[in-house]
C-alpha cells in the first residue's frame, strides 16, 4: 500500500527503523551507528513525514532543503543536525547523502547523567536554519567521536561498553555546543538583524494597551512571530546579550512600569492591570525581582 503524505510514520524501535531502511539488524536494541550511505529507501510503504521515539544525531555531507516541525532548513554543504522524540521531520528524499547518524533511545541513558542534561542541549529544539555547519578542522573532531562509537558498537560488549558509548555521546553533544555557540558568533550579522525584529515585536508590543491587557507574551509567542523556535531565539539572545527571551520580557515590563511610575499618578494596582497582570501582587513580586524596590518604594525614590 503506497504511503499516505498526510500521515505520519511513527517508529517505535530502532529495530523498526533498520528494517525500513534496509539495515541489518542493529548491534544494540537501544543505540545504533549508521552509515547513511548503507540506507536504502522504501519504494512505498512510509510516509513523507516521520516521528522517531528516540534520539537522532546526523552529520550529513549535503542536507539540501529538509521539514523539521512546522519550519524548513536548507544547508547545502550539510552539517549536523539533531532531532528528539516525538519531533517531526520529513523524510530522506535520497539516497546519496553521505555521513553517519546516531540513534540513541531514551532509556539506553537511564541512571546516566546525561539523561537528565539531554534536555539542556537547545539544539534538540529548533525548528528553523539550524543544522550545524562545521569547519573541516571542527570535522576531524567530530568523525574521529564517530569513529570511536561506531567501532565500540561493533565491538564485543562488557561491562564498560554502555559507559564509554554514553561518554562519547555526551562529548559530541559538548563539541557540538560549542560549535553552535561559535555559529552563533559567525552569523552575528543575521542575529543582529532578528535581535532588531525582537525589538520591534516587543515595541509593538508594549506601545499596544490592547496587546498589554492581553498579559505578558509568552516566548514562543514572540519566537513563532519571528519563525524561529523558542530554544533558538533564547540561544542566540543570550549569546549575544547575555539575557534570554524571558528576562528581556521581564525586563521590558519593567521599564516599561519604571516610566508609568515616574510620569503619571496611576496607583500601583491601576499600572498592574494597565500591563495585564490579574494580580497587583505579581506585578510587585517581579519588579521588586528585578530592581529590588516595589513600585512604590521606587516612585519614592525617583521623586
Amino acid at each position: 500500500m503506497k504511503s499516505n503524505p498526510q500521515q505520519l510514520h511513527k517508529f517505535l524501535s530502532l529495530s523498526e527503523f533498520h528494517k525500513m531502511f534496509g539495515l541489518p539488524k542493529p548491534e544494540h536494541p537501544l543505540v545504533s551507528f549508521i552509515r547513511l550511505g548503507d540506507m536504502t529507501l522504501p519504494a512505498e510503504g512510509l510516509s513523507e513525514n516521520l516521528v522517531l521515539d528516540f534520539y537522532k544525531i546526523a552529520y550529513k555531507d549535503t542536507i539540501g532543503s529538509a521539514k523539521y516541525g512546522q519550519h524548513h532548513y536548507d544547508f547545502g554543504e550539510g552539517g549536523l543536525v539533531f532531532t528528539a522524540p516525538g519531533q517531526l521531520f520529513e523524510k530522506p528524499k535520497n539516497n546519496k547523502s553521505k555521513g553517519f547518524l546516531i540513534l540513541l533511545h531514551p532509556d539506553f541513558l537511564l541512571s546516566y547523567p546525561l539523561a537528565k542534561k539531554m534536555k539542556q542541549y537547545g539544539f534538540f529544539s529548533y525548528s528553523t536554519d539550524e543544522a550545524l555547519q562545521v569547519s573541516e578542522k571542527e570535522k576531524e573532531t567530530l568523525f574521529s567521536v564517530f569513529k570511536i562509537i561506531e567501532e565500540e558498537l561493533k565491538s564485543r560488549t562488557d561491562d564498560f561498553s554502555q559507559d564509554v558509548v554514553i561518554s562519547q555521546i555526551e562529548l559530541l553533544l559538548n563539541y557540538s555546543s560549542r560549535y553552535y555557540k561559535r555559529q552563533f558568533i559567525t552569523y552575528k550579522a543575521v542575529n543582529d538583524h532578528l535581535i532588531e525584529k525582537f525589538e520591534k515585536v516587543l515595541d509593538f508590543y508594549f506601545n499596544n494597551d490592547e496587546e498589554l491587557h492581553n498579559g505578558m507574551p509568552t516566548v514562543q509567542k514572540l519566537a513563532d512571530q519571528l519563525n524561529v523556535s523558542a530554544s533558538y531565539l533564547s540561544d542566540m539572545l543570550r549569546s549575544l546579550t547575555g539575557l534570554n527571551t524571558q528576562q528581556h520580557i521581564h525586563q521590558r515590563f519593567v521599564d516599561t512600569a519604571k516610566e508609568i511610575l515616574s510620569t503619571t499618578n496611576l496607583s500601583v494596582s491601576e499600572i498592574a492591570y494597565h500591563l495585564g497582570f490579574d494580580y497587583p501582587q505579581s506585578f510587585i513580586r517581579l519588579f521588586k525581582s528585578k530592581t529590588n524596590l516595589t513600585p512604590v518604594e521606587f516612585r519614592q525614590s525617583f521623586n
